[in-house]
């Protein structure tokens, strides 16, 4: 990677995590806030759950991104995985809270910052490789939300991609989903 590439490479990342983010929050408003911490299997988790657990990473990961291990010692990570006591508000602001710190250190990155090292759980790795590993993380989990999403909305729910049988003439569906 070279300097004129590493700006590209960031911005591109921030789309696709702008995407991943949409999509979860597209799927998380389609059912009511008791489906929301609904739990349909034993050990599985609930779409509160799952958002609760990536708000939390982000918030951790990201703050002072570039001199702080990823692993901040203030997060609770099991904490992320208990909804008693929650409210679907309160745990959107979670949500909203680290993706917040993720977009304000994504906007703050130079080319030179992507050649840089840091660490997670005091494993050191680049900072393209920190950032292509939780978006990987995000997308993982954005998947499971908009699965238990649909799961549970049933008939009522409506597609977040190209509808079936419309792929020939669907064009750019993410360029009309701001």
């Amino acid at each position: 990677m070279n300097a004129e590439t590493s700006p590209q490479l960031a911005a591109d990342i921030a789309h696709i995590y702008a995407q991943q983010r949409r999509l979860a929050e597209a799927a998380a408003e389609q059912v009511n806030d008791a489906q929301f911490f609904e739990v349909r299997v034993p050990e599985s988790n609930s779409i509160a759950i799952i958002m609760k657990h990536v708000g939390g990473n982000l918030r951790s990961r990201f703050t002072d991104f570039l001199t702080t291990d990823g692993e901040k010692p203030d997060r609770n990570r099991e904490g992320e995985f208990v909804a008693a006591g929650e409210t679907r508000a309160s745990v959107m602001q979670t949500w909203q809270n680290g993706w917040r710190v993720l977009e304000s250190t994504l906007a703050s990155l130079s080319a030179a910052d992507l050649q840089r090292t840091v660490t997670i759980r005091g494993e050191p790795c680049t900072v393209t490789q920190a950032l292509l590993r939780n978006l990987a993380h995000c997308s993982h989990h954005a998947g499971q939300v908009v699965l238990v999403a649909k799961d549970l909305a049933g008939a009522d729910w409506k597609t977040l991609s190209i509808p079936r049988g419309t792929a020939a003439v669907a064009g750019n569906f993410w360029a009309n989903r701001k």
